[in-house]
């Protein structure tokens, strides 16, 4: 906005600067005494900024002592204008504002080209620049956003909390609801296990921008074997899943885009091309909406899943970059679900809810649930069916009432925080219940009257995204660190399940018989054929994590035996193979399965670890 101070003012349109402009009288509209507003609407402005560009124009006005304001469109302040009917509505709702704001207030035409005369008074405030950028009204929001805090308990009860009550309650809740709801800091403490996560593979990438994650072979498998499980998990939901690939960029000038990431927030990932500024996409919703506005859909396919494990890009703030937990770019396995109702919707939800408890719990680790309500209103309505997810749950939970009005798409969203190793709050998963956005995208379906409804919305990565359930796994291992046990992957996921140690050459072609038949049942297996000590070879497999070592020597050639040497347990039995590839499928259960993509021998291999 360049803001002038005129005693007088004049402009006549010329001509359309676009065939859809209105038709407008093109004689000299003169003014006195007025503060005029040239105006630019950029790609990234939306009622927020509005809101924000009212109050600077009424402070403006009282330093000048003026109650007459002209808002004239002017395209000439910024190369990243917003799409012409966006542009012109939110010109509109400006002056409106202005209008309720008792002043008297004149809009130009929008869209035509315009003749202009101006005397600018001389004194110090006459001319000013002010950008206004959705940046700036987050930062206002987040200041201002306020909220209720209550703890339910299992039993229904509703407590506000306080220092009091903090020594009553469970120890990994408490510290939820200290920094949450009392806004405690968290303090500084040594995060090892980020050398653990770089002993495995997971790396910054230097050559790019701050949070962006490279994976060397260990971390690539341990990501491609989590993304394949979190296709597993979402078939436990018992409701057809259509599983789509799509693009990460989506063009700003799109209305229902554009309206969706005004309502997303502030961090927002964004690139130009010669087609204009593209949002690059925080999950997958934009690309499945824009699929799902193009099915033809009735009641008789709802309940239905739409599955993509989405590449992600969110511009968090440098300082808060953390290695595999918070990133710019990252993959969610993002599960959008279309019920016929609210109703509906709660019954899926309540299913979603129970997977990823059950998930978190196969790990060792427990969730504590903050909850989100967006208003008063909501909470009365869903206060019942939280008290119930409490009971269920046998654990207290924390809800925030949202006390600041705002624009949302949801009405409940349920945060699954884990307590991390050195005790911080980490959220990991979300569920939440979303009202406005089939409309928005023009999703819908027929019902059995055949009626156009659209349809409720559940949003949900069950496992959270793939590196915060990567995050989780590592977090789940320091904890058996801390408790004084050998830290490991579960059995699935690591990178080498069985390591084969030969203790000389004469029993290397019994120890590839061996790996040969491990291999073909879709096991993950190597041989340690360097030219080093027993010792040193056992002690490169424990800083691995190998969950099965076996040692053979010439007396296990002789029998036909194996030694393993089982990392859970710390012992070393002796068995037959038969009786080896038995413990390995159970262990294996229904977890999927990927082969390595690296030597199977040491000797050969380049050296992935520290």
């Amino acid at each position: 906005m360049l803001a002038w101070h005129c005693s007088k003012f004049a402009y006549r349109p010329t001509s359309k600067a676009m065939e859809t402009a209105e038709e407008v009288d093109k004689s000299w509209r003169e003014f006195s005494e007025i503060l005029v507003i040239l105006v630019t609407v950029e790609m990234d402005d939306n009622i927020d900024v509005v809101e924000y560009a009212k109050e600077e124009i009424i402070n403006m006005a009282n330093e000048v002592k003026v109650n007459k304001i002209l808002l004239y469109p002017y395209a000439h302040l910024s190369r990243e204008l917003a799409p012409p009917d966006m542009a012109k509505e939110l010109l509109s709702r400006l002056y409106d504002a202005l209008k309720e704001n008792n002043l008297e207030t004149y809009l130009a035409p929008f869209g035509h080209y315009k003749e202009f005369k101006a005397e600018v008074k001389g004194h110090p405030i006459a001319e000013r620049l002010r950008i206004i950028t959705k940046d700036d009204v987050a930062e206002v929001r987040r200041k201002a956003v306020r909220k209720r805090y209550i703890i339910i308990t299992p039993d229904g009860e509703e407590l506000p909390p306080s220092e009091d009550l903090l020594s009553k309650l469970p120890e990994e809740f408490r510290i939820l609801v200290e920094k949450e709801a009392l806004s405690k800091p968290l303090g500084e403490v040594k995060h090892e296990m980020l050398e653990y996560l770089k002993r495995f593979g997971f790396e910054w990438e230097e050559r790019s921008d701050f949070g962006h994650q490279r994976l060397a072979p260990y971390a690539a498998l341990i990501f491609e074997i989590a993304t394949e499980y979190s296709r597993n998990v979402i078939k436990k939901l018992g409701i057809p899943i259509y599983e789509v690939k799509g693009t990460a960029f989506f063009n700003m000038k799109d209305r229902a885009v554009k309206e969706h990431a005004d309502l997303y927030g502030d961090r927002l990932y964004k690139i130009s091309t010669d087609r204009g500024t593209f949002v690059l996409r925080y999950a997958a919703c934009h690309q499945q909406f824009s699929m799902l506005s193009d099915w033809y859909i009735t009641y008789k396919q709802m309940p239905f899943g739409i599955f993509e494990v989405a590449d992600s890009y969110r511009y968090e703030q440098s300082g808060e970059i953390e290695l595999s937990f918070r990133v710019r770019r990252f993959w969610m396995p993002d599960l959008h679900i279309l019920t016929r109702s609210e109703e509906e919707a709660k019954v899926y939800l309540l299913k979603v809810h129970d997977i990823i408890i059950e998930e978190a719990k196969k790990l060792g680790e427990t969730y504590d649930l903050l909850v989100n309500v967006v208003s008063e209103e909501e909470y009365r309505r869903y206060k019942e069916f939280i008290k119930d997810i409490a009971k269920n749950l046998g654990r207290p939970v924390l809800v925030a009432v949202y006390q600041t009005e705002g624009a949302y798409y949801w009405t409940i969203n349920i945060e699954y925080h884990i307590v991390d190793y050195i005790g911080r709050p980490r959220e990991i998963g979300t569920v939440q219940i979303d009202v406005g956005n089939a409309r928005r995208f023009n999703i819908n379906y027929i019902d059995e009257e055949e009626k156009k409804r659209f349809p409720v919305i559940i949003h949900t990565a069950i496992l959270g995204t793939i590196e915060r359930y990567i995050y989780m796994l590592f977090d789940s291992a320091m904890k058996m660190k801390n408790k004084g046990k050998k830290p490991m992957l579960p059995f699935w996921i690591s990178p080498v399940q069985v390591r084969i140690i030969p203790v000389n050459e004469n029993v290397l072609s019994y120890a590839e018989d061996v790996k040969n038949e491990i291999a073909s049942r879709g096991y993950r297996v190597d041989i340690d054929d360097t030219n080093r000590t027993l010792s040193r070879k056992i002690l490169d497999a424990e800083k691995e994590w190998v969950p099965y070592v076996v040692i053979i020597g010439e007396k296990e050639k002789e029998q036909r035996l194996l030694s393993v040497r089982c990392r859970a347990a710390n012992k070393q039995s002796v068995m037959s193979l038969e009786e080896f590839i038995k413990i390995l499928d159970m262990k294996q259960d229904n977890y999927p399965k990927k082969a390595q993509c690296f030597p199977d021998r040491l000797s050969i291999r380049i050296r992935m670890t520290s």
